[in-house]
């Protein structure tokens, strides 16, 4: 182990872009591919890369995630290591919440004042990728360096996405833009990776030597890392850009959320999750295997605990605790399944009050449709999104870039169409 880095993970705002899905929870306790959560990544990696002394941000919808940290991470006390949340507070100095990533860290750092460590190393709690942040750190030494970005390198189409590094020779930062409108503006700072015009778009990873990073969030009130605290810190501090150029993608938005769970599905996806030597963890919730009857599989993920019953399913992912009843056809969706089973005789209680079973119900199609937990789908329900409504919402059911997104705990009943 690592043990004089500690690793900060963000947890976010209030993640409005992802907005049905943190409604009820923050954007890190968003479920991944039917049995993670968003922020089991950023743990995982850091785990993977021997980098045990975890804090995890919080302030907005925390309870799922604070049981999910509880209940999965519990590092061997003789190790030194921990993963915690650390929550906004109010105290004598402020009584407000986070207003931002910087603002977040500087109301955080009089927890950070371990003499053993000495550098900080700050993650976003919302993508996904596979990192060894040993490279990053042997990077970070090599070059004597006082701050390391990573970044990866993405297309001209997409560069105004994302916060744009411009650098010069050794890798050195001289620039940065905060999601450029005007690519043009900035051509000077593309980059050749392949033999391919490329920009380096900042990862939201950062490397700080603690001295540097108390010292600029000390005496400012600026308020976000990428904005404000990192663009006035090069020309007086040794920044240098390390290139990650494996699979990442940000998930902040439906769309984004949506194509990375589903890519997960294809033959070779683009990040292996059957790494037995880098795995991603999670709860072990000691659920019994997926009991699939009579049904077709094709491109899908099925997680633990799922009752599927001469159903079909294409290009979806099946999250923990799905059940599908008889004749129904799902393609191109994430169902995320659900907390807990119903007994049989809860199951005739509500079918005998007209509620319908939790779970999908028989010959029911659902198409291109987010599906969150605990969701009460009837007979006959077809979702589809028939009007071919791009962006909306009724009654608790949402449309996002044609997406379909049925909320947390609600009910369709037998014949809906939507």
């Amino acid at each position: 182990m690592i043990s004089d880095v500690l690793c900060v993970i963000l947890g976010g705002g209030r993640g409005r872009r992802l907005s049905p899905l943190t409604k009820e929870r923050c954007k890190p306790a968003v479920p991944l591919a039917g049995q993670y959560r968003l922020i089991d990544v950023p743990i995982s990696n850091c785990l993977n890369s021997m980098l045990n002394k975890i804090y995890v941000l919080t302030q907005f919808n925390s309870e799922s995630l604070n049981k999910h940290i509880a209940r999965t991470y519990t590092i061997d006390r003789f190790s030194g290591g921990f993963v915690e949340i650390m929550a906004a507070e109010q105290s004598s100095d402020s009584n407000d919440w986070f207003q931002g990533t910087a603002d977040a860290v500087r109301r955080c750092l009089k927890h950070f004042d371990e003499p053993l460590i000495k550098r900080i190393l700050i993650l976003s709690g919302d993508q996904l990728y596979k990192f060894n942040l040993r490279d990053l750190l042997d990077f970070h030494f090599k070059k004597n360096a006082e701050i390391t970005l990573a970044c990866h390198p993405v297309d001209r189409s997409i560069a105004s996405d994302f916060g744009i590094i411009g650098i010069e020779e050794d890798s050195k930062v001289v620039s940065f833009f905060e999601k450029p409108k005007d690519i043009d503006a900035i051509t000077d700072y593309a980059v050749q990776v392949e033999g391919k015009e490329r920009f380096l778009a900042s990862m939201g990873i950062y490397l700080f030597e603690k001295k540097v990073l108390v010292e600029l969030l000390s005496n400012s009130k600026k308020v976000d890392f990428g904005r404000e605290v990192l663009p006035g810190a090069f020309a007086h501090k040794n920044t240098k850009a390390f290139l990650f150029e494996g699979y990442w993608q940000d998930i902040g938005t439906i769309r984004s959320f949506y194509d990375a769970n589903l890519m997960l599905t294809d033959p070779l996806p683009r990040i292996d999750m059957f790494d037995e030597y880098w795995p991603f963890f999670s709860r072990a919730r000691n659920l019994p295997p997926a009991k699939i009857q009579s049904s077709r599989i094709q491109l899908a993920l099925i997680s633990n605990g799922c009752i599927i019953e001469d159903a079909t399913i294409k290009h979806s992912v099946m999250g923990l605790r799905s059940r599908v009843w008889h004749s129904t056809l799902i393609e191109d969706s994430i169902i995320m399944g659900c907390d807990y089973y119903e007994t049989l005789d809860e199951m005739v209680a509500n079918e005998q009050a007209g509620i319908p079973s939790l779970g999908i119900g028989r010959r029911c199609y659902i198409k291109n449709s987010i599906i969150d937990k605990n969701v009460r789908i009837g007979d006959d329900v077809k979702i589809i999104n028939k009007d071919g409504v791009v962006e909306g919402e009724r009654d608790g059911i949402f449309f996002k870039e044609g997406i379909a997104i049925i909320s947390k705990n609600m009910i369709l009943a037998n014949g809906t169409v939507i």
